[in-house]
């Protein structure tokens, strides 16, 4: 690759982006206008609130006068000053009486009979009445709140301060309290609701204060000790905690979106004006356009970002500032700028993240058709990195040596803990997050590069979809094996009859092995089996090529397959106990699986079989037949048509991986799965896979068993395989023998010829070509 070529599309992509008048308004102008016009909005929003007027319905209110020692609640036509720690809130809230509407007042006075404890099962008529009433005012927004005293309210009061005084008990044990009816549709009439709640709370603590000292009571009795909470942080750590949650968030979407834009135009766009063909032509390389496109797209990432990073910071602390002069915030301290490493390290970070998401954006705009189709990808995009931005603002994530393995989430914690100035914890963990990240960031850069090297994607014509022609046209015309498509379909559906399933399950009361089975049978044929077998079915001309059921397996093959499982396992319970270590596992996985050993424990003879057998066939062979036959068999098929094997074995035990239930289950699952995927490659047929995955399915059930028998006997053989200390955790160097038996038996599969593609015989002939020419493919 020669940068010179880099640099000449670079700066023509350049030239041609900064020409674009809609482009620099997205880029460059738009975020100088958007925070100041937003700040305006929200100014002139505050006005408007604070002229806005509530209107509230008082029943019952005089009985409130009848005891000249309790103090005013409703004074005129207002609520009482006192009570409103606002003051100019006082002449915002008008106090009405059921005579200010004679159409509805006899109606309305019928609210003092109203139950305080709940709605009768049969109401009264003068409760229909008044409800009825009540209503037609709050829908049509002549009051926004109703405030109810019942009959009885004002003995009550008198009642409770005599036994107060005479030291007696306050007879009965229920009695009338003031109702609040609204309209919590209405936004207007839920904040009036909330106002006069908080008024009556304010009240309630002036009568409790006349009781107390009619009583001879000191009212500081009712707190006999204050809480003085002292944060110790300085104003400076206070500010960087609130600044290294919401920046870092911010400056990535912003990347993002940064990105996006700029490469729909750079690739979709110029399919549709004819200029990707010219570029093409040229003596450049696809890797060499494919970087000069990529270095445009992180530039406008990188300045979007900076851009908008700027205008909110400027356009926030001129509002936060004003709104601490007018006493909005009188006790929160008003922000400052971040300090300037902080911005310094942003920076940095927006590197390697903007590189990411540019060469993410790239890829999908190229295997877009229009600028039209590319746009609808921004939202696939954005749910996937949402939530691994956003997780980092759940209470609780902490950057650790798990989290900083997850892709952005830990790029987002180590700005948190830079930004706050923790840097010891940050050096900690920044080559594993910077591993990650240039990984991440790796894949998709040759992800992209794929989608340029391949004819078929850059040069796609748009489609109308017709749904009667295109169904007819998915039977008609059906392949040997599945699609990509195909394939991400049968996956997207498994995951969703699983979670309907899940969610319709009802945990019994006593877990049981017969529930146990019972799940396990839906889980396995309907959420996994059915769908690829249908759609293997209904979508392929040739099922058994799909499933990998036409070949015959060798003997050697299953042999070897055998081998390889008992090889692996000690090399799986070590990993599983470094998974737990790296995350930690929850309690309710804990219980999950106990209850699953209790219920596997009991298994009954049934048909004179052992319960140990039909344990196994339920935990190990079933998994294993429908499992293999939708991931290793239609899954893999499908997604074989990349153009590359490893690419369709490694998205296929990712997929397998996600179908299961716990973290760690997932994880296990993945890398068992690429394992297996690529017995199914090599091999060319399903049983090995399945045999594979049921001795392994055998061996993780029969584990405890094998440490009961080892500590029941230490000079067992098991004893001297299995450690002392921990009887499931396999010796070191018995793990280190089996993953040299693991890697010869792999590698002795390498060397077996198998079938390829149409896509990926293309794709050795371009790279071998690539060779011969000296030029990298």
């Amino acid at each position: 690759m020669q940068f010179k070529n880099v640099k000449l599309i670079y700066l023509r992509e350049m030239r041609d982006q900064l020409r674009d008048r809609r482009t620099l308004f997205l880029i460059a102008v738009l975020p100088l206008l958007l925070y100041p016009l937003l700040g305006t909005s929200f100014f002139q929003l505050t006005q408007f609130l604070q002229k806005v007027e509530a209107r509230v319905l008082v029943v019952g209110a005089r009985q409130l006068r009848g005891a000249d020692w309790l103090p005013p609640l409703i004074d005129g036509d207002r609520f009482a000053l006192p009570l409103f720690d606002q003051p100019d809130w006082h002449e915002k809230i008008e106090v009405l009486s059921p005579r200010d509407f004679p159409d509805l007042a006899n109606d309305l006075r019928k609210g003092k009979e109203l139950p305080t404890e709940g709605k009768k099962e049969q109401p009264t008529p003068d409760e229909v009445a008044f409800d009825a009433a009540a209503k037609e005012l709050l829908d049509s927004g002549r009051v926004e709140a109703i405030l109810v005293f019942p009959n009885g309210f004002e003995e009550r009061l008198v009642e409770v301060r005599r036994a107060l005084v005479e030291r007696t008990a306050a007879a009965g044990t229920s009695f009338p309290s003031p109702i609040i009816l609204y309209n919590s549709p209405d936004d207007k009439s839920q904040v009036t609701q909330l106002r006069v709640l908080q008024l009556l709370q304010r009240w309630r603590g002036e009568v409790t204060e006349q009781n107390l000292s009619a009583s001879n009571v000191p009212v500081e009795a009712t707190t006999p000790f204050e809480l003085y909470p002292r944060d110790v942080a300085q104003a400076q750590q206070r500010q960087a905690a609130v600044w290294s949650k919401v920046l870092p968030f911010f400056v990535f979407i912003w990347a993002l979106t940064g990105a996006f834009y700029p490469a729909v135009d750079l690739c979709a766009g110029e399919k549709e004006r004819g200029t990707l063909e010219t570029l093409l032509t040229s003596p450049a390389l696809r890797r060499e356009i494919v970087w000069g496109k990529l270095l445009t797209v992180m530039t406008f990432s990188v300045v979007t970002a900076i851009l908008n990073l700027g205008s909110l910071g400027l356009t926030g602390k001129f509002v936060i500032d004003n709104l601490t002069k007018a006493g909005a915030f009188n006790a929160i301290e008003a922000m400052s700028l971040p300090p300037l490493p902080s911005l310094l390290w942003l920076a940095v970070a927006l590197i390697p993240i903007s590189a990411l998401f540019s060469a993410l954006c790239l890829a999908c705009a190229a295997f877009a058709r229009s600028t039209k189709e590319g746009q609808y990808y921004l939202m696939p995009i954005m749910l996937v990195t949402m939530p691994l931005m956003m997780l980092p603002m759940s209470p609780g994530v902490e950057l650790n040596l798990g989290n900083s393995f997850v892709p952005v989430t830990g790029m987002v914690l180590l700005l948190r803990s830079v930004i706050e100035g923790q840097y010891a914890m940050a050096f900690k963990f920044v080559w594993p997050v910077l591993g990650v990240t240039l990984i991440c960031c790796l894949l998709a850069i040759r992800w992209a590069e794929e989608q340029f090297n391949r004819e078929s994607v850059l040069f796609r014509e748009s489609e109308r979809l017709e749904l009667g022609r295109w169904l007819v046209h998915l039977v008609r015309d059906r392949q040997a094996t599945p699609s990509f498509a195909q394939a991400s379909l049968c996956v997207a559906l498994i995951l969703i009859v699983q979670f309907f399933v899940s969610l319709s399950a009802a945990a019994p009361a006593e877990f049981t092995f017969a529930y146990l089975a019972k799940m396990l049978i839906v889980s396995q044929l309907a959420c996994v089996f059915a769908p690829a077998i249908l759609m293997t079915i209904m979508l392929t001309r040739e099922p058994a090529q799909t499933l990998l059921l036409q070949r015959t397996p060798r003997w050697g093959h299953l042999f070897g397959v055998v081998a390889l499982a008992l090889a692996l396992h000690p090399v799986v319970v070590r990993a599983a106990e470094y998974i737990g270590n790296l995350y930690p596992i929850p309690e309710a996985t804990v219980h999950a699986a106990q209850q699953i050993e209790g219920a596997l424990n009991s298994v009954p003879d049934m048909w004179g079989v052992p319960g140990w057998l039909i344990a196994l066939a339920l935990m190990a062979l079933l998994p294993a037949v429908c499992e293999e036959l939708a991931f290793r068999g239609f899954v893999l098929s499908g997604f074989r048509h990349v153009g590359h094997k490893w690419w369709a074995i490694v998205l296929s035990a990712v997929a397998f991986g996600f179908v299961h239930t716990f973290l760690h289950q997932k994880i296990s699952a993945t890398m068992m799965g690429v394992i297996i995927g690529y017995v199914a490659v090599q091999t060319e047929s399903i049983w090995p896979c399945i045999l594979l995955h049921t001795v392994h399915n055998s061996l993780q059930l029969s584990v405890h068993k094998a440490a009961q028998i080892a500590t029941a006997n230490p000079e067992s053989p098991l004893a001297f395989l299995l450690s002392g200390d921990d009887p499931l955790i396999y010796r070191w160097p018995t793990v280190a023998l089996c993953i040299a038996i693991a890697a010869g038996i792999l590698w002795n599969l390498h060397g077996v010829r198998h079938s390829r593609t149409a896509e990926e015989q293309l794709e050795e002939a371009r790279q071998q070509q690539g060779r011969r020419s000296g030029v990298p493919a």
